[in-house]
C-alpha cells in the first residue's frame, strides 16, 4: 500500500508538471500576439496624429515633423520588440528595416 502511495504522489507531480509546461507553451503565442497588436496600434494612432499634422499645418511644418519622429519611433520600438514594423499604407508587416529608405525628411 506505502508503495501505491508514493506512485499517486509521483503521478500526480508528474501530471502537474507536464500541465504547466503545456499551459505555459499555449499562453506564449497569445501574448506575442497581443504584443503585435498593440504595436501595430501605436504605428496606426501615430500615423493618424503625422495627417491630422500635415493637414493643419502642411507636409513640412514643425508640427509634421514633430509627428513625424514619433511615427519613426513607434516603428523603431516595434522593430526592436519583434523585429517587424507595420505599414499602414499596405496594411501588412514588414520585416526589413526600411521604413525611412525612400524618405527625405528633414
Amino acid at each position: 500500500m506505502k508503495i501505491w502511495q508514493e506512485y499517486t504522489r509521483f503521478g500526480r507531480a508528474l501530471f502537474a508538471a507536464v500541465l504547466s509546461v503545456l499551459l505555459l507553451f499555449a499562453a506564449v503565442p497569445r501574448s506575442h500576439a497581443d504584443d503585435r497588436g498593440r504595436c501595430q496600434e501605436r504605428i496606426e494612432r501615430a500615423e493618424a496624429r503625422l495627417g491630422q499634422a500635415i493637414h493643419k499645418h502642411g507636409e513640412y511644418s514643425h508640427q509634421a515633423n514633430d509627428r513625424r519622429r514619433d511615427l519613426n519611433a513607434e516603428r523603431e520600438r516595434c522593430w526592436r520588440e519583434h523585429h517587424a514594423w507595420w505599414n499602414v499604407h499596405e496594411q501588412r508587416w514588414h520585416n526589413d528595416r526600411d521604413w525611412d529608405r525612400d524618405h527625405d525628411y528633414r
